[in-house]
């Protein structure tokens, strides 16, 4: 079981409103260069996502389960078809209806991801990732970096956060972006 991290990032490390739906000033960055280069799996999941399960904070969810199940292509397909935990204190059950396939975590979300059997997928949703991280969970990280310099928004790594130490395995330039994938480095 790995957990993996993907996020759209800018060059300076910002992962904050990447789509501009939470209204920031500086939002919408990762839209910028086009449609292309956000659609499909971009992520190179492929049979990850088909075996694994996604793992998303509320806020990530809500949005989320607005977009993908309204869409039919393949990418979609899959992500509507992935199995999702949410990690959410406000939320119950019947509110995951919006989005098949949806389930609330049960109990402390560090505990579930150790207890869980298959790769853990996180999109977004930072405040799960930094509990992951602060727990030292996180195996992969899959970054798509845009070439965009925002000054000012939330960062992926935290200036006060933990020291990871990370190996490189593959940079690929997809459109104006670039996909960098990093696994924890042995210990």
């Amino acid at each position: 079981m790995s957990v993996i991290v993907i996020e759209f990032i800018t060059l300076d490390g910002v992962v904050s409103d990447p789509d501009g739906s939470a209204g920031t000033p500086r939002g919408g960055w990762a839209f910028r260069h086009g449609p292309q280069a956000v659609a499909g799996d971009k992520f190179r999941l492929g049979r990850t996502l088909d075996e694994g399960v996604l793992l998303l904070g509320r806020t990530t969810w809500q949005l989320f389960s607005r977009l993908w199940p309204g869409r039919d292509d393949p990418f979609a397909t899959r992500m509507n078809t992935v199995p999702k935990l949410i990690a959410s204190r406000t939320l119950s059950q019947t509110d995951t209806s919006a989005w098949a396939n949806s389930t609330l975590l049960d109990g402390d979300l560090v505990d579930a991801v150790k207890r869980e059997s298959r790769d853990v997928i996180i999109t977004g949703s930072l405040s799960v990732v930094d509990q992951l991280r602060a727990a030292d969970l996180v195996d992969e990280y899959r970054l798509l970096t845009f070439p965009s310099v925002l000054g000012t928004g939330r960062h992926l790594f935290p200036t006060d956060g933990p020291r990871a130490e990370l190996d490189c395995l593959s940079t690929q330039q997809i459109g104006a972006a670039v996909l960098t994938h990093y696994r924890r480095a042995a210990r």
